[in-house]
Formats: C-alpha cells, structure tokens, sequence
C-alpha cells in the first residue's frame, strides 16, 4: 500500500527518496526536518528508498490519488538520477500523481522526453507561501501540464494574487502553519483574513479550493480543539469550510472519490 497519511487532500503518500535542502522561508520548520531530526537521521541528506517502496506504486491495483515526494522534492537536483525511473513508474501505472515543487525553475529541464502537453495523471503545482514566491506560479504558467495548482501552505504573509495567476490555476490549497508548541520546530503567525483574502480573490475565478487548515496560531487565538493544526474543518467559520478537488474528484466524509 502507499503511506497512509493525515494530508485530507490526497489519498496517500510516495517518497522515492527522502531529504531536501531548505530552500525558502516556508521551508524553516519543515515536518520533514522535525521528523527525520526525532529519528536521528540528517535531514538534508537526499537518499533513494529501499526498492519495495520505490516500486510501490506498480503493486496497487486500487486507483489512488498520490502526493508524489512529501517528505522531499520531486525537482531536488540530487535525485536526478533517480527521476527517470520513476516518470516510467507513473505513465505506467493508473494512479493520479500530486507533485508539489518549491523549484519550479528546474522542471522543464526534468520532464521526459514524451511529456508533450503533460501526461494525464499528473498534477503539477507550487508552494506559495508568501507574496515574494508568488513568482513560483508565473514559471508554473510556462510548463505544460495538465492539472496546475498551488499550495499556499504554511501561509505565513498576505498574499494578493493577480488575475492573470488565479487563470493559470486548476486548483489550490491554503493552510496555516502547524508546529509544535515548543522546541525548535514552532510555527508563525497566519491571520484569519489571509485566508479569507485569497479565497475571496480564487472564488471570482471559479477556482477549486481546499482550506485544509487553519495553522497552529489561529487554533490557539480562537481556543480550537484542534489545537495542533486547527485541521478540523467543523471547527472552520462557515464560510471557509470549503473543500473541493479538481477534475470531479469529490471529497465526503474524509473520504476522496476519483
């Protein structure tokens, strides 16, 4: 099986390879870094999976949504060899494969030579987390793909999207920052209007949107349950309880239907 996983807007989780180098301001308290710091094991060290679970893939018979390298990054230079293999993986399995990059810069020259306007079951996206990387969906605009969207999470600024971006979006997720309530790994700030901003300004668009969290801060600020990723969408005001997928996948009960 692939990784189960408490992300609510994917089905599961692949990691051919784990590690990443910090490359941004939404990278500074990385669940990746945390994790992999509690085991013990160097964060920054970009390393192949054990076959079985590079190879996972080809034994699900079931379709399922993947987030493809969650606990890295599918465009990380120091996986270029590996990459190749795992495009072959997913052109030839049926899954829809969610791929998530803070390089979008490096895509086009990592894409397989029979990409053409984007295989079918990729969705390719951005992590936006602030307005200086709102740069990150106007390279996105250039790379074909069939399903383009955005992650803006962790939200750690106001972000004022222009029209022109909002169209080159099939989708997009918003989330405040989770982080543990001491140690290293903490979170910052993410206001209620931020959210409510950018799903005002991707609503006028018709743009799907899945408000997957509220962030840590606001938990607390608003004395939510929740207190760890103000996750649980009952707890959202009403009209932020939003969470819809692209391509007529539907979202009920914590359970995605392709």
């Amino acid at each position: 099986m692939i990784s189960k996983t408490g992300i609510q807007w994917t089905g599961g989780t692949y990691n051919p390879w784990y590690g990443c180098k910090k490359i941004s301001e939404g990278c500074k308290f990385c669940y990746m870094y945390r994790d992999r710091d509690e085991g013990g094991v160097d964060p920054s060290l970009v390393i192949k999976s054990k076959k079985e679970t590079f190879e996972r893939p080809l034994k699900m018979e079931t379709q399922t949504l993947i987030f493809t390298c969650s606990w890295s990054d599918f465009f990380n230079p120091e996986a270029d060899e590996w990459r190749p293999e795992v495009w072959e993986i997913i052109k030839n399995t049926p899954h829809e494969y969610q791929i998530l990059t803070k390089r979008p810069e490096r895509v086009l020259q990592c894409l397989p030579d029979d990409w053409g306007a984007g295989y079918e079951n990729v969705w390719l996206g951005v992590s936006v987390e602030n307005q200086a990387r709102l740069n990150r969906i106007d390279i996105l605009k250039s790379i074909p793909a069939k399903t383009k969207f955005a992650s803006f999470e962790p939200l750690i600024g106001e972000i004022n999207i222009s029209p022109a971006q909002i169209k080159v979006l099939d989708w997009a997720i918003i989330g405040g920052e989770s982080g543990n309530l001491e140690g290293p790994y903490g979170f910052r700030e993410c206001k209620l209007s931020w959210i409510e901003i950018l799903v005002e300004d991707l609503e006028e668009y018709n743009i799907p949107i899945f408000v997957k969290q509220l962030g840590t801060h606001i938990a607390i600020e608003y004395d939510l349950k929740d207190i760890k990723k103000g996750g649980n969408i009952k707890e959202f005001p009403p009209h932020l309880q939003i969470r819809e997928f692209p391509n007529g996948l539907r979202y009920v009960d914590n359970q995605i239907y392709l």
